[in-house]
């Protein structure tokens, strides 16, 4: 088994930190602080890769270093899906900006609270292994900066207690209308839904 499994029973999410070189630093204990959701089960795979930084965006990611992301993905079916990542300070326009879309072939992140960033996991995992009702997203920490690191927790504390896309996207417009907005309308332009 290459994840741990907290609670049990339906809806299945599943977390996973640490996806590619020293990220695992600034992720992973976010993951293993998490207590079992209240109503289903959580698992979590805090660490998928300590080698060398392979970008999620290549194809060849989930074949090679997150061979074992699809393994749990397969057994497992969740119907919420989160990647933690993070990321250096000086790197944020990139991961921000308008033209992300031309230069990494992919939407732009949404910039939340303390530096936290908000944006969709790989087309390569995203069409290839989940249903579209499934939600998939991806979560940025700002690497040396103690108060996004503190608020990833939060998020991932309450993403642990989400029952569905849906129920999730209620949430995040009560506290980010515009974010969500954006988030909803680049994947839906990305994904031709």
């Amino acid at each position: 088994m290459t994840y741990r499994l907290l609670g049990e029973g339906d809806p299945i999410r599943l977390f996973v930190g640490g996806l590619h070189g020293n990220e695992w630093m600034d992720t992973s204990d976010i993951l293993e602080q998490l207590e079992p959701p209240a109503v289903g089960s959580l698992a979590i795979i805090p660490v998928v890769c300590k080698e060398k930084y392979v970008s999620t965006l290549q194809g060849h990611y989930y074949r090679t270093l997150g061979k074992p992301i699809l393994k749990a993905v397969e057994e497992l079916r969740p119907g919420i899906y989160i990647e933690f990542h993070s990321y250096s300070k000086q790197n944020q326009k990139l991961l921000t900006g308008t033209e992300r879309i031309h230069t990494a072939g992919v939407p732009a992140y949404s910039q939340l609270d303390n530096d936290v960033l908000l944006g969709s996991v790989s087309p390569v995992i995203r069409r290839e292994y989940f249903p579209v009702e499934v939600l998939c997203l991806s979560f940025e920490i700002q690497k040396d900066n103690p108060l996004s690191k503190e608020y990833g927790f939060k998020i991932a504390r309450k993403m642990k207690e989400c029952l569905s896309r849906d129920h999730f996207i209620e949430q995040l417009k009560t506290r980010y209308p515009a974010q969500t907005t954006k988030v909803i309308e680049d994947y839906r332009n990305f994904y031709g839904l």
